[in-house]
């Protein structure tokens, strides 16, 4: 592949590489980040002082699919309170990894690194940490409706690999970034039909309501988020004991993460 400026050879796009992240990159664009999400979306943090040194697994709740706002308020505060030179990565879906390497291009530059079990061993073994959304699809494009419910699904290869390393799991909770749009569909029979789980890794096929097409089909249509305000909320580590079924703690996060979202969610109407 040649680069479209230069005429240059690229080097072929190899989505589990740790040593495409760029701090200087990050370093630069983190003002900008930093001002968009406080001023456009209002963005409050409370919980900073939780974060513990050395290696951690960030398990965060998901919303509002690809062009959701949390992903945004989410990194920008943990580069903010780690430094951008801090070994922190993304574990990123296989649709830009693996199928928009452009877009994966790009997002690897800022820590993006494809969500697999082996990555977040790579990670935590080389003294890294990651921030990890376990709910995926079902919970990025769940309805509208199911906007204060934490969703983490089936996976606990994130509580695995923090077994393994001995490492915390610090949870992060993000209230209003589901409303950036409005989800009235959450097309589980559509996404079956178009067998997205097979190639894409994908069992929902949204639809929204969404800026600027009105309704926003599918799960990858880029939109512009509305400005709802968004908090976040990092909560206590959590230390799994090896011995611990990864089900059993993957199930007393997301009570923890819902405890919290729920006291957040009242909060917000009061």
């Amino acid at each position: 592949m040649r680069s479209p400026t230069t005429g240059a050879s690229l080097p072929r796009f190899d989505a589990d590489r740790l040593d495409r992240r760029d701090p200087t990159l990050i370093g630069r664009i983190l003002p900008a980040a930093r001002a968009m999400t406080r001023a456009y979306f209002g963005l409050r943090v409370d919980g900073l002082e939780n974060i513990p040194m050395g290696p951690v697994v960030f398990a965060a709740n998901h919303n509002g699919g690809i062009f959701g706002p949390d992903l945004a308020c989410t990194l920008s505060t943990l580069w903010g309170a780690l430094g951008p030179h801090s070994p922190l990565y993304a574990l990123a879906h296989d649709f830009p990894m693996r199928h928009v390497t452009p877009l994966g291009r790009a997002i690897q530059r800022v820590g993006a690194v494809r969500a697999s079990r082996a990555n977040a061993d790579r990670i935590l073994d080389a003294g890294g940490s990651f921030l990890v959304y376990p709910g995926g699809d079902l919970e990025a494009y769940r309805h509208a409706r199911r906007r204060d419910e934490v969703v983490l699904g089936e996976r606990a290869g994130f509580v695995r690999a923090a077994q393994r390393a001995g490492a915390p799991i610090v949870p992060i909770v993000a209230h209003g970034a589901h409303r950036c749009a409005y989800i009235f569909h959450e097309g589980e029979r559509l996404a079956r039909a178009l067998g997205l789980k097979r190639w894409a890794r994908l069992e929902r096929f949204p639809l929204a309501l969404a800026l600027p097409w009105g309704i926003a089909p599918g799960p990858w249509l880029p939109y512009f988020p509305l400005p709802f305000a968004v908090r976040l909320r990092v909560l206590p580590a959590v230390y799994p004991a090896g011995s611990e079924d990864a089900r059993d703690v993957r199930e007393r996060i997301r009570a923890l993460m819902q405890d919290a979202l729920d006291a957040m969610a009242l909060e917000a109407r009061s």
